[in-house]
């Protein structure tokens, strides 16, 4: 019988050893977006139009403003069709109890020469989205996806900000920032889902954390 040498791994250990990280890594991912729309529902709460569980009557008109990323090519990258699924399946949740809904795509050509406004509206429509869609493709930055959405917004009833969960949050602490009247229409979205974008979650969760604090020291 072979002796393990001193101080080399257990045999059958190696496998959990290089996983761990990247189980860790998962897990941190999920848990983090799980948290912070949990924490979007609950802060968000009952707004006018809205019953004592937050969910709208029916009886208004809900602006889905879905955040573009970055993006080099010319069709929607993962992050950016990851964004149109959040943006669909929050406006398709708000006009399935009665609301008109609008998804307003926000995003200028940072990368490349098409728009991401653009892109995401193609992508909300490979998604089967036939409703109304508008555009800002001037923004370069969050803040200026929020400045320039304003006036596509300013007449409906709620708002609903579609990105990865702790992006979005960042955003919506813009919007009390800039337009608290508008803030006061804000109503969740629904961006998370279990295993979705898996790979993606504990980088845009480890970036999020670290701007919302940022974000949040600088009040």
């Amino acid at each position: 019988m072979r002796r393990q040498r001193k101080g080399s791994v257990p045999r059958g250990t190696l496998p959990f050893v290089i996983l761990s990280p990247l189980i860790v890594a998962v897990l941190f991912g999920e848990v983090a977006h799980a948290l912070s729309s949990r924490s979007a529902r609950k802060a968000l709460g009952p707004r006018p139009g809205l019953d004592d569980q937050g969910t709208p009557r029916g009886d208004g008109t809900t602006a889905v403003v879905v955040l573009g990323f970055s993006n080099a090519g010319s069709t929607a990258n993962a992050v950016n069709r990851w964004r149109a699924r959040i943006a669909v399946r929050t406006a398709r949740r708000y006009e399935a109890i009665g609301d008109a809904v609008v998804i307003v795509c926000c995003g200028g050509a940072v990368r490349a020469t098409v728009p991401e406004a653009d892109l995401l509206e193609a992508a909300v429509r490979d998604l089967g989205w036939t409703g109304e869609v508008r555009t800002d493709r001037e923004s370069t930055t969050t803040w200026e996806n929020i400045a320039n959405a304003r006036p596509l917004i300013a007449t409906v009833d709620r708002v609903a900000v579609c990105s990865n969960g702790l992006h979005a949050a960042k955003a919506r602490e813009y919007l009390r920032r800039l337009d608290p009247s508008l803030a006061a229409l804000l109503v969740p979205s629904f961006d998370y889902r279990v295993g979705e974008m898996v790979w993606a979650k504990p980088v845009f969760a480890a970036v999020g954390l670290w701007k919302l604090l940022r974000l949040r020291r600088s009040t």
